[in-house]
């Protein structure tokens, strides 16, 4: 979808100071990343000149040290002033007799990027801990703690030391307990795509715990799991620390040699944000990102089509509908989408839903068609609304002129950058032919579009 609103950016890079947009595009980290980002563009074929990616560079880079800011903060500073004294803790009794218990702050929606291929993951996190003396914190400072931490390159179980440890660390507490529902994408290569079982994504919950909650067995996390109400988070079903790492990131089991120049770019990238790429978290992270990236370079659309066993090859041609009886509009719906932002190279997945008009029932034969052609135009870089009346214009030459298309989608792009807004979904639609001028067609169809798509 959309860039950033590059006329009001604002970076904020350490310790809330804001740097204005040109003092930030002529930073060196900056430059870098861009020139990097440039040569990962051509490495895929594209145009760095072409109108829809001549600031993809930029907005790459701001996107980028925006997201991993959380190095040059500290703990320290945010949660300085913000303690502040409760009557009774400091004997740790209150007015009406007993002690100060549990404050728990639940599904903070946060994001992270991998360490492991730089793509970013979203974690729902879930933040305890119990006051000592007259140490209370304002509770809107525990999602800013927390975000210190995640606006680093991570891996889950560390992100939830480092927010333990912070907090701990920050304000003295008692003890502390964070547990974390972490999301990671898993984009499917250009095989398992069309596999019905393909997951799109990887959740991991981990937990961590100081103080108080140091010990598993301890009967504060009794207390925590009982306020925090999620049956799907227990101690039971928490992943091991030893089991985690080996099986979070999908693109772990990249392997092999990769694009020398584009790997360099990666690592230009990542010492750009402050880290080094030797250390051994990142040291195959080049090579994994490099591969994810090359799935999206530019192929022919009409080999693709003419392939064995996909699109025309099949012998399929162009519906006439002229002069048959019986026609109706048809539908295929929740057709499987997987693309890349081209303004951000971020992912973005959904569903397609395609209308025509026939008098014939659709066919196993025609829907693998019709998600091959969804397929070949999303496994590129792309903007949604292209994408839309790109698929409804390749869907004409095989089902006639009269052909509708809604593509609904979740953009990582829309959680990664600025706005962080998770949960949101984007629809646009392509009308040809007939449902462009039929209002009542073009409802019937939508009619037929499961909401729960």
């Amino acid at each position: 979808m959309g860039a950033l609103d590059d006329a009001h950016y604002n970076a904020v890079l350490e310790n809330g100071v804001k740097l204005g947009r040109c003092e930030f595009e002529q930073e060196p980290e900056t430059v870098a990343i861009e020139d990097a980002v440039k040569v990962l563009l051509r490495g895929l074929g594209e145009d760095i000149n072409r109108e829809g990616i001549r600031k993809t560079p930029l907005r790459v880079a701001k996107a980028l040290r925006e997201g991993t800011r959380g190095y040059k903060q500290n703990v320290k500073d945010i949660v300085q002033g913000a303690l502040f004294p409760e009557s009774g803790l400091e004997t740790g009794v209150g007015h009406a007799g007993g002690a100060g218990g549990l404050v728990l702050v639940r599904d903070l929606d946060l994001f992270s990027y991998c360490e492991s291929c730089l793509l970013p993951f979203q974690v729902k996190c879930h933040v305890g801990y119990i006051p000592s003396g007259q140490r209370v914190v304002g509770l809107s400072k525990l999602s800013r703690v927390a975000d210190i931490f995640t606006k680093r390159l991570q891996d889950p179980q560390r992100l939830a030391d480092d927010i333990c440890s912070g907090l701990q660390n920050g304000i003295n507490p008692t003890g502390v307990a964070v547990v974390l529902h972490c999301s990671h994408i898993h984009f499917p290569d250009s095989h398992s795509t069309f596999l019905p079982t393909h997951k799109r994504w990887v959740n991991v919950i981990v937990n961590s715990g100081s103080g108080s909650f140091r010990k598993p067995e301890s009967t504060n996390w009794v207390d925590f799991f009982g306020l925090l109400r999620r049956p799907n988070i227990t101690l039971h079903n928490i992943r091991s620390k030893t089991n985690n790492k080996d099986s979070w990131c999908p693109s772990r089991a990249n392997t092999g040699p990769g694009v020398s120049s584009m790997d360099t770019a990666v690592t230009s990238i990542i010492r750009s944000l402050g880290q080094d790429p030797c250390r051994k978290e990142l040291a195959g992270t080049p090579t994994r990102f490099v591969k994810w990236l090359m799935n999206f370079k530019e192929s022919k659309l009409e080999m693709k089509l003419n392939g064995p066993g996909l699109g025309l090859g099949l012998g399929l041609s162009p519906l006439n509908t002229a002069g048959q009886v019986n026609l109706k509009i048809r539908s295929e719906v929740n057709l499987s989408l997987w693309s890349l932002c081209e303004h951000h190279l971020l992912p973005f997945y959904g569903s397609v839903h395609i209308g025509y008009i026939s008098s014939e029932e659709a066919s196993p034969v025609l829907k693998s068609l019709l998600q091959s052609i969804v397929h070949s135009h999303g496994f590129k870089l792309q903007v949604q609304e292209r994408l839309t009346r790109q698929i409804a214009e390749t869907v004409s030459r095989v089902l006639g002129g009269d052909v509708i298309v809604v593509v609904e989608a979740n953009h990582t792009c829309m959680i990664s950058r600025g706005i962080e807004k998770f949960g949101s979904n984007t629809g646009t639609i392509a009308v040809l032919g007939r449902f462009s001028n039929d209002p009542d067609a073009r409802a019937e169809f939508l009619e037929m579009i499961p909401e729960s798509s």
